[in-house]
């Protein structure tokens, strides 16, 4: 193998590892978005846990997290804003990838 191909190796590997990453801490937010969103909800323990399986599950339905925005914001009925949700995830998202990195 020359060097070339070494090196476009490990390019196409980091890539690969940076967007399992990537996926990894949308997916971690995701679920602490529908953990603090159950917590609204009056749901503890195992419905909470459920409930943040079906806001992981909703991030499936279409490119981007407006998919979880909406669920979350339809669910909770006026409780918080869509723009109040939007920041919770992003501050989620940050606190996501600290714990993934923080256990690699």
């Amino acid at each position: 193998m020359t060097t070339f191909d070494e090196r476009e190796s490990a390019f196409e590997n980091k890539f690969a590892h940076d967007e399992e990453m990537k996926f990894k801490a949308e997916a971690r937010a995701n679920k602490l978005l529908g953990l603090w969103a159950a917590e609204l909800l009056g749901k503890s323990g195992d419905d909470a846990e459920a409930y943040a399986v079906e806001v992981i599950k909703a991030d499936f339905e279409e490119a981007g997290h407006e998919d979880v925005v909406r669920k979350v914001a339809g669910d909770l009925d006026g409780k918080a804003s869509a723009d109040e949700i939007r920041a919770k995830r992003g501050a989620l998202l940050i606190d996501a990838k600290a714990q993934l990195m923080n256990e690699v």
